[in-house]
């Protein structure tokens, strides 16, 4: 609205400014028209009863490049690589991937990836709203899923089909009634008609229960582990900031079977414990790994203190009072390794 009234201030003493914010309006892209600074102004489909968007637009932070286990990190950047390069492709006579499908359990980084790649290829993230796609009518919840994948096709963009499982569920599941089987098919048809200017990407944490047909449709499939403890280190260091390594490995111990979300929520929980109450946040830290330790076995706390003291540079005492174990056990058990 401030630029709208600044360029009919100065229409009269300065045209060609005028022009320039008008241009400027026109070409930048908004909530309602995410696509316009690629030439598409169109704005976002509708659900036709509730009017509400069957889009949500990802507004794009700084950009956080996720921490991936070295195989799934070459395969996500390969795709980003291949929609950078498109040129190189076709003097070869190639095409990009078009489509991706992300699978593993919740809090490993599929939709960080997916906002990584937008932001890399400086395109649009658009996120199917599932809460408006789905209509009560039959024969709606199709008709919204075309307008949705045709708008995203329109212009280059990356879009991402969160929680897949929900609209491509196995059609030979008696369960399920045949609106929803039907809606399969129709997310087949345009998986398979999806160009290669734009990324069609999907996510599920429960592949399980996807329709067989759908795995074959997508051009690669990237599985998303649980981190282990290299991987875990990587995302603490990032989440703490300046800690002492001692932090590091301890809450690597911890968090052994967590995944990167649990990582970073436990790290915002001591931060906001550490700001309310001013105590270090070295200290906050260690109480909150030291919660998780309580609810382990003693074999697996001893495993950790020994591990510890062997790896983690840190003394006996230290690990001791950390997990709980005595230093003579401590002491023992390494004699007897």
């Amino acid at each position: 609205m401030l630029v709208q009234r600044m360029a009919r201030r100065y229409r009269r003493t300065n045209v060609a400014l005028s022009e320039e914010l008008r241009d400027l309006l026109r070409a930048a892209p908004s909530l309602d028209s995410p696509m316009r600074d690629h030439g598409n102004a169109t704005p976002v489909p509708l659900d036709g009863d509730s009017r509400l968007p069957l889009i949500r637009t990802d507004q794009l932070g700084p950009a956080v490049t996720p921490v991936l286990v070295p195989a799934v990190k070459a395969q996500v950047e390969q795709l980003r690589d291949e929609h950078q390069n498109l040129e190189r492709l076709a003097k070869s006579g190639l095409t990009p991937s078009r489509t991706g499908l992300f699978t593993g359990p919740p809090g490993v980084g599929k939709t960080l990836a997916a906002r990584w790649l937008a932001g890399e290829l400086k395109r649009p993230l658009m996120v199917l709203d599932l809460s408006s796609v789905m209509s009560s009518y039959l024969g709606r919840t199709g008709s919204n899923i075309r307008k949705v994948l045709d708008y995203a096709k329109s212009s280059p963009s990356v879009l991402l089909l969160d929680e897949l499982d929900t609209v491509a569920k196995r059609r030979d599941d008696v369960a399920e009634v045949g609106e929803l089987k039907r809606l399969v098919t129709v997310l087949l048809q345009e998986i398979d008609d999806w160009p290669s200017s734009s990324l069609l990407l999907a996510a599920t944490n429960h592949g399980d229960l996807l329709d067989p047909a759908v795995w074959r449709r997508f051009d690669l499939v990237v599985d998303f582990p649980l981190p282990g403890p290299k991987g875990l280190e990587q995302a603490l260091a990032q989440y703490c900031g300046p800690v002492s390594r001692e932090v590091v490995q301890f809450l690597v111990h911890s968090l052994a079977g967590a995944s990167f979300a649990d990582a970073e929520r436990l790290v915002m929980a001591a931060r906001r414990r550490a700001a309310l109450s001013d105590e270090p946040l070295f200290d906050v830290l260690l109480k909150l790994g030291q919660d998780r330790l309580r609810d382990m076995g003693y074999a697996d706390r001893l495993h950790i203190a020994l591990d510890l003291v062997q790896h983690g540079g840190i003394s006996q005492r230290r690990v001791s009072e950390l997990t709980g174990i005595s230093r003579d056990t401590i002491r023992r058990r390494q004699r007897d390794e």
